[in-house]
Formats: C-alpha cells, sequence, structure tokens
C-alpha cells in the first residue's frame, strides 16, 4: 500500500515513516525541504522504501498532489513544535498558519484527487480538553478554552472537512510522546542527568502520556481499524501526576527527583506555554482505542520508561 505521510521528517513522522517502509509499504513523505513537485527516493530504504516529495502547506494543492492520488492513505503530522519557543504573537501565527494551511492543502489535493485514498488520519493533541486539573477527559468531553485548546479545535474542523462517504477521517489526540531520542523526555532528563531532577510547580497536575512505539502501533492498528474514525486518544490508559512521573523518571535513571523546578520559574522561562503544557495539564485516557480493541505494549509508566532507558 502507498502511505502518504505529511510532517514524516521529525521526532513522530520520521519514526513511523519507517516503520511502514519496514512493514514493506511505499511510504511517500511530504516534505517542505525540496522543491514543491521534486522527488527523490531515500537511500538505505530499500523498495520501494520512503520517497520525499517537496510541497508547499499554503491552504492550495499544487504538483505535489498527485503523490497523493491512488494511494491507501494519507497522515498528516504537518505543524511547527508546540513547545520548541516561547508563544509570542509571531509565534502563536506559526503555530496556527503550520497546521491549518498544511491541513487545508491536503484536503484541498484530497477534493483534486481521481482516485483520492479512503483513509485520512490527521494530527491533533490532548490539548483540545484545555487544562482540566484531576477530571477525567475522554474523546466525548469538549473543548478547552485556551489558546492550545482553540488551535486543536481549528485544526480538526480543517481535517473534518474532507469527511464523506468514501473517506473516513480519523483524529489522533496525542499526549506527551515519551521516547529518549527526542520529544519531551530528552528535555525532561536532562535535570535528572545533572542530579538536579524532581516535580515541575506543585507536582500535582496530570499528564497524559504514550511510549513512542506505542504511538507508531496505534496509528498502524488505526489505518487497518474501518472503525476507528472521529476523534481518538493516543495516551496511555494510566495518566500519572507530574510528581509521579518525576519519581518514576528517576528510579528508570538512577537519579534522585528531590529538586523541584518552582511555578514562578517556569513561568518566567517559558512564558505562557507553562501553565498548559507543564503547570496544569490533563487527565486524558484512551476510550474509544480501548473499546475498539487496541492493546497496549506499554501501559505502565514505570515499565514504559525502564525499557526506554535501557534502550
Amino acid at each position: 500500500m502507498k502511505i502518504v505521510i505529511a510532517g514524516g521528517s521529525g521526532f513522530l513522522g520520521g519514526a513511523l515513516a519507517a516503520a511502514c517502509a519496514e512493514d514493506g509499504h511505499d511510504v511517500v513523505v511530504l516534505t517542505r525541504a525540496r522543491q514543491a513537485g521534486a522527488a527523490v527516493h531515500d537511500a538505505g530504504t530499500g523498495m520501494p522504501g520512503i520517497t520525499r516529495v517537496g510541497w508547499t502547506p499554503d491552504g492550495r494543492t499544487g504538483h505535489w498532489a498527485t503523490a497523493i492520488d491512488g494511494s491507501g492513505a494519507l497522515i498528516n503530522l504537518a505543524g511547527a513544535g508546540i513547545g520548541d519557543r516561547r508563544w509570542t504573537p509571531a509565534r502563536k501565527v506559526l503555530l496556527r498558519d503550520s497546521r491549518i494551511l498544511a491541513t487545508r492543502s491536503l484536503v484541498a489535493a484530497l477534493d483534486a484527487a481521481a482516485t483520492p485514498p479512503p483513509v485520512f488520519v490527521s494530527a491533533s493533541a490532548v490539548g483540545y480538553y484545555g487544562t482540566t486539573g484531576d477530571e477525567i477527559r475522554t474523546e466525548a468531553s469538549p473543548a478547552g478554552g485556551d489558546f492550545l485548546a482553540g488551535l486543536c479545535e481549528a485544526w480538526e474542523a480543517e481535517a473534518r472537512s474532507a469527511e464523506r462517504v468514501s473517506m473516513r477521517v480519523a483524529l489522533l489526540r496525542t499526549g506527551i510522546v515519551l521516547e529518549k531520542s527526542g520529544g519531551a523526555l530528552a528535555r525532561m532528563a536532562t535535570p535528572f542527568r545533572l542530579m538536579a531532577g524532581g516535580p515541575m510547580g506543585s507536582g500535582r497536575q496530570y499528564m497524559s502520556w504514550i511510549h513512542r512505539l506505542d504511538w507508531i502501533e496505534m496509528v498502524r492498528w488505526v489505518l487497518g481499524t474501518p472503525e476507528a474514525s472521529g476523534a481518538l486518544n493516543l495516551t496511555a490508559p494510566t495518566p500519572v501526576t507530574n510528581r509521579e512521573f518525576a519519581s518514576a523518571l528517576g528510579r528508570a535513571m538512577g537519579r534522585p527527583a528531590l529538586v523541584p523546578a518552582p511555578a514562578f520559574a517556569l513561568r518566567a522561562l517559558l512564558g505562557e506555554m507553562a501553565d498548559p503544557l507543564v503547570l496544569r495539564g490533563q487527565r486524558v485516557v484512551p476510550a474509544r482505542a480501548q473499546a475498539l480493541g487496541y492493546r497496549f505494549r506499554y501501559p505502565e509508566l514505570s515499565q514504559a520508561l525502564t525499557a526506554i532507558m535501557r534502550e
């Protein structure tokens, strides 16, 4: 099957593209790093392997869209990193445009395709729910009211515009993805290596996490499960408090977890994004995936972190 991945070069997309290629799929990665429409095959990925096609995600279709025609699935992971930089007004515009315009371009390409794929899988995030304290959130819960929740709601609305009788749309509300080679864990582990790790803020805020292997397997499961449509929480079934996370990470690394990072310092360092991303959090569970029979490889945090740190 040909699988097209927009945003297939990052922490999640790169690993997913490699996994799909190893499964024997013909993987096409849409990338802004090449001229729109230009294609090059990745050496060493075999045949069919991975081919990178340049695209311009500006809200419109283009010559690159021929890569989507006749494919078996389109996966949209495009978007600037939410936690990479402070949320200045200009950064907020970039965070929004990089998601909304990219998704709009893909939907336009789907509309124009003579033979569109039967499934469109589009990224979202647990930030959809806003900051929820210790209240459990499932896919049936309403959207929150902060910047990140509004961004996720608008992002999902663009993807949902592709829904039709012949097109299944799945929305991946992803939590904190754990893998030591990158993402949030690589940054969180640094203070522990320096013997200065500990909880952040009050430590009572919940973290909805998932091991990257489970994230990859869940996406592959979505592709092969016709009932998996609409919103799906890609999180482990056991969200934990930040204090519990810090203790588990310290044990996995053989380091103490005694030095707290006070809320005022985090707000000074991170600005507006400190509260929704670090200090308040969400307690999200994968209700729909579990109801549809998905089985997690790493349902418990201590199990996941131990496996990651032993790699």
